[in-house]
This record gives structure tokens, C-alpha cells and sequence, in this order.
């Protein structure tokens, strides 16, 4: 209930009329394409005479969230791990390119790995603030994006767009010959963006003539050089040798045939080789801690390691990354198939982090995959040790005095000798070799 003094009857009209003198204003913003209210609703405006309380206005909705479209925001280089301090930068979008959000606008390539980074929202490219190849570190501010913006498409053509002309009839022999129209003036060419050129590994030079003799020079990725700095300093550093050994693979080959599809089926994985070596391994370093453990040079100690995590090296076409495999002394086949298999498709799709590489204990490479028969591979730094897979080809052996053909693989072990001994490497490897041959070793424990 309204008091009928006449100060409350003033102060009232005198809020009704303000709160007109409001909405004639909230609606010329709105005309004018600034949307700062939705919906307000009066009723038709009486005179103001007290007491009627009909008279009053009333207003439903009134919201003051604004609106804040084309908004600028400026995309900065993500955090990279500790051991990376920088990358180059290589554009997958142009400026004027539209994105959505999550879109991946462009790749940075650091030592180990390529990060990329998305658009945190659908809009358009407005600047790029890096050039293609140049180097950025953590917090560097790599474009700006407009938000909620599309690109303008460019108008067609005339030359596509016009239909085509009709035919004509010759003139008659009298009438003078027709002045041909003159043609269109050519359409200014459009430049190509950015994103439509992408750096690719250098494709093969086209055929030459006969006797023209010819080169192209590609400049090295980051990863291309660490991967050179790093074996040059295992060069430097480890005094390493190589011991080798063979394999029959006969057993192995059996067990694959006999549970191959019941493997499947349970583990929605394949059985192959890698994983009997890898267990091999695994059991065969906590035999002999000393292809386990590593040298510290500042320290000038041997620190001992009692887990194994596995490097297995995955070959892609930017270089060769080795993601590690953690734990390997507690898990079965099935575990490291699948660990495998998940590491392979993150390699293959680019998605490979830092920490998916960072540490491991021990290598494992198989260059058997691309039909190596023989070979001594080099120490990943700071490891001590890296065993070497190679291809599996039928040879004549002696098996009880008789001569039998069998599946046979090489396998080699590059270790430091400045830590460990000829005795520890044969050993470690001879006892891969009888894990791979007969797999129930490892139910024995021995």
C-alpha cells in the first residue's frame, strides 16, 4: 500500500518519468546495432494520478549482458616442457583464413617434438606475429584472431559466372564484317595464402635431361639437428662396442601361430615379435643392473636403477623419436602390445608430448622392419645401452648335429665401456636370447 502524501506521489512520477526517458534511449542503441537489453515491456502510459494503482508502470525483463562480438584476442605460445626451451614456428593458416574452434592454426617444432596449437574459438585470422620458420619461446604471442568473425569470400568471376554466348549466324556477304567485342579485362590474380603452401620433406627433383646433372638444398628441421648433436655426443662421450648374437625365432613364430587369434579376441590387440623382446629385455636388465644403470659425469657416480623404462624407437618422416614405455618389469605381452600400438599411433599423428620421450632406462630398435639384416646401432644418451633388432631370414643351422632350416634373426648390443663389461653385455644378451627362444623362462624365473 502506496502512502498518499503528496512528497511520495512526486518522488514516484518522478521515477516514472526517468525510467521513460530510459527506455527512449535503450531503444535508439538498439536501432543503432548494439544490442544492451533484451525485452522490456511497458504498459501504454497513463497520466499519473494517484491513487489508481493501475497507472504504474511495469517492467518484466531487463538484463545488462553485453554482447561482445569481433572481439581481438591475441594466441601466445603454450608452456614447453623443462628440457625444451624453444621452437620454430610453421603456419598452417593464413591471415583472412577462418578457423573453428580447436582448428589447429599452426605447428611448433622443437628439439623432441611438434606442438601444436589450436584456435581457442571459431573466428577469423587478423595478424600473424611470428614469420613462417622464426623461433619462439614459452608466452610468445603468435597472432591475433577475431572472434566470431567469417572471412569475406571472394566474388566469382565473370568469366565463370556468364552464361554461355549464343551461337551466332554468319552475316550476310554485303553487310561490313563485325567488330569483335573486345574481351573482358583480365581478373587481377588472386594471391595464394599461406596456408595452401606447407612445408613438406623434400620432394624428389623432377626428371632431368639426359647429362644435366642437378641439386636441391633443404634446410634441417630441429629435430633433424638435436637428433645429429645427440649421436655426435654419444660418439664423443661413450666408449661403445658392440657384441652380437642370433636368435631362433622358431618358437616364438609357433606361439604367435597357435594364439594369435585368441589374443586378438581377448585383447583387441596383435601379438608380434616386439613385445617378446621388450619382456626379454626387461627380465634380462634386472639380471644384470648394470646395462641398467647410467653414469653421472658431474657427479662422476653410478646411479642404479631397479625399474626399466624402455625406449623403443618409432621412425617418422620428420626423424626418429623414441617414447618410452614405463614399468616394463611389471607388465605382461598383452600390456606392452597395447603400449606399443598407443605410442605408434601418437608418433604417426604427430601427437607425441615431451613426457612421452623424457627418460628411459634402455633402447630397443628395430630396424628389421625395413629388412636390415646386420647392423651396430649407437647409444641414446644418457642411457648405457641400446639392443638392435634386425630381420628374420631363413638359414641352414646345426640343431643336434643335424642341418635344419630355420628362422634366424640377428641381434646386436651396443653398450658403454666405460661401465660396462664384456661379461655383463654377453650375459645380458645371451639371457634375450633364451627368453625369445623358449618364452617359459619367464615362468621358471630363470
Amino acid at each position: 500500500m502506496l502512502s498518499r502524501s503528496p512528497r511520495v506521489y512526486r518522488t514516484l512520477c518522478r521515477s516514472l518519468s526517468a525510467a521513460r526517458q530510459l527506455s527512449d534511449v535503450l531503444v535508439r542503441q538498439k536501432t543503432s546495432g548494439h544490442t544492451i537489453c533484451s525485452q522490456i515491456v511497458y504498459r501504454k502510459p497513463q497520466p499519473c494520478d494517484f491513487p489508481s494503482s493501475a497507472n504504474i508502470y511495469q517492467i518484466r525483463y531487463f538484463k545488462t549482458s553485453a554482447h561482445h562480438r569481433d572481439e581481438v584476442v591475441t594466441v601466445k605460445t603454450p608452456a614447453f616442457a623443462e628440457s625444451v626451451t624453444e621452437g620454430d614456428v610453421r603456419w598452417e593458416k593464413a591471415v583472412g583464413d577462418s578457423v573453428s574452434e580447436d582448428e589447429v592454426v599452426c605447428e611448433i617444432e622443437t628439439d623432441k617434438t611438434s606442438v601444436q596449437v589450436p584456435a581457442p574459438a571459431a573466428g577469423v585470422i587478423e595478424e600473424l606475429l611470428v614469420p613462417d620458420g622464426g623461433k619462439v619461446e614459452g608466452g610468445t604471442p603468435l597472432f591475433k584472431l577475431r572472434k566470431g568473425a567469417v572471412a569475406a569470400k571472394a566474388a566469382p568471376s565473370q568469366a565463370t559466372d556468364a552464361p554461355p554466348p549464343a551461337a551466332e549466324t554468319s552475316p550476310p556477304p554485303a553487310a561490313p564484317a563485325a567488330t569483335p567485342p573486345a574481351p573482358p579485362p583480365p581478373q587481377p590474380a588472386q594471391p595464394k595464402p599461406v596456408s595452401a603452401v606447407k612445408p613438406t620433406v623434400a620432394a624428389p627433383a623432377p626428371t632431368a635431361a639426359p647429362g644435366v646433372r642437378g641439386e636441391s638444398r633443404v634446410k634441417m628441421n630441429r629435430m633433424r639437428l638435436r637428433i645429429a648433436q645427440r649421436l655426435k655426443e654419444a660418439q664423443n662421450t661413450c666408449a661403445m662396442l658392440t657384441t652380437f648374437n642370433e636368435v631362433d625365432m622358431s618358437n616364438i613364430h609357433e606361439l604367435r601361430k597357435l594364439h594369435k587369434d585368441a589374443f586378438l579376441k581377448k585383447h583387441d590387440t596383435k601379438l608380434g615379435f616386439m613385445s617378446a623382446f621388450v619382456k626379454a629385455a626387461a627380465h634380462a636388465l634386472i639380471d644384470q643392473p648394470a646395462v641398467n644403470a647410467v653414469i653421472d659425469d658431474i657427479t662422476k657416480e653410478i646411479v642404479y636403477r631397479d625399474y626399466v623404462d624402455i625406449s623403443v624407437a618409432v621412425a617418422t618422416p620428420k626423424g626418429l623419436v623414441v617414447p618410452v614405455i614405463r614399468n616394463v618389469e611389471t607388465m605382461n605381452f598383452a600390456d606392452i602390445e597395447k603400449a606399443i600400438n598407443a605410442l605408434g599411433e601418437k608418433a604417426r599423428k604427430n601427437e607425441l608430448a615431451v613426457e612421452d620421450m623424457d627418460g628411459g632406462t634402455f633402447t630397443i630398435s628395430n630396424g628389421g622392419v625395413f629388412g636390415s639384416m646386420f647392423g651396430t646401432p649407437i647409444i641414446n644418451p644418457p642411457q648405457s645401452a641400446i639392443l638392435g633388432m634386425h630381420g628374420i631370414f631363413d638359414r641352414p643351422v646345426a640343431v643336434n648335429g643335424k642341418v635344419e632350416i630355420r628362422p634366424m634373426m640377428y641381434v646386436a648390443l651396443t653398450y658403454d665401456h666405460r661401465l660396462i663389461d664384456g661379461r655383463e653385455a654377453v650375459t645380458f644378451l645371451r639371457k634375450i636370447k633364451a627368453v625369445v627362444e623358449d618364452p617359459r623362462v619367464l615362468l621358471l624365473g630363470m
